[in-house]
């Protein structure tokens, strides 16, 4: 049994056409009542809080593999399946699942291009009773190399390398330390800011903008392709759809598990304002 033939980022379009096929898993991370009010057919609701971990102060932690195992299983996850992820809100959160599922090594996935708003507005079908697949016995297993994965010790040590650019995509007031949600307000020194919404095409349902106008809106920052990335925001979901950007576009990059709220909660990390 063959693998589902998609790409990396799937429009409506071409998803239509391969629903139904048996290694295909669609999850949809959106509002539960939307989610009771039409999805995609066949798709399987995901709570968003079952795929990150808090522990006060800090947020958007990875869950540990126990976790991660009992949640994926319970989704009918394979080694073979391959998962198209969606949300209601642009792809943060479908985002967030598929850069944990690269943390797992898994990397048959697709995030659909405007999630929701795509499907639903271009006259795509939507059911309305829960879907459920069969359970699986799959293991997470994090991988300690990981390339998507970062931490403040990683940053910390490349704070001055010219090969290592750092993305800040929450609000401007956020990254003028202006409106904080940590102890302490700003961003890690060196940052550029991209509000990660800007790489959206708001009156296109959400879609991503065309390869042109995102690598142009990088470069405009200094973020080219021959640096390692560095995304991050508050806890690491508004972060992770810009993380499956730069993937999407060929660069290195990675997700800074916790992001500010570990950073900005730590007495001594470096701080610009």
């Amino acid at each position: 049994m063959t693998q589902p033939h998609l790409p990396l980022l799937v429009e409506a379009d071409v998803l239509q056409t391969h629903l139904g096929e048996k290694r295909l898993l669609i999850v949809d991370l959106g509002k539960a009542d939307l989610y009771a009010r039409g999805h995609i057919p066949g798709a399987v609701f995901l709570d968003y809080n079952r795929i990150i971990r808090s522990e006060k102060p800090l947020g958007g932690l990875l869950p540990d593999e126990g976790q991660l195992s009992e949640v994926l299983s319970a989704l009918g996850l394979t080694p073979q399946t391959h998962v198209v992820a969606y949300d209601d809100e642009g792809g943060g959160k479908a985002a967030r699942l598929l850069w944990t599922l690269e943390a797992l090594g898994h990397r048959h996935y697709s995030l659909l291009n405007g999630g929701l708003h795509a499907w639903a507005n271009e006259g795509h079908p939507l059911n309305q009773e829960p879907e459920q697949h069969p359970a699986s016995h799959y293991q997470a297993r994090l991988c300690e190399e990981c390339e998507a994965v970062t931490d403040r010790a990683f940053i910390l040590e490349h704070l001055d390398d010219p090969e290592v650019a750092l993305l800040d995509v929450r609000s401007p007031a956020e990254y003028r330390g202006e409106k904080r949600y940590a102890a302490r307000g700003g961003h890690i020194p060196g940052a550029v800011h991209i509000e990660w919404t800007e790489m959206m095409e708001q009156n296109h349902n959400l879609r991503l903008k065309a390869i042109a106008e995102l690598r142009n809106l990088l470069e405009e920052q200094g973020i080219t392709p021959d640096k390692t990335v560095v995304a991050y925001c508050q806890t690491h979901h508004r972060s992770a759809h810009t993380w499956f950007v730069l993937k999407y576009l060929g660069y290195t990059a990675r997700g800074y598990v916790g992001s500010w709220s570990d950073w900005g909660n730590q007495p001594d990390t470096p701080i610009e304002v």
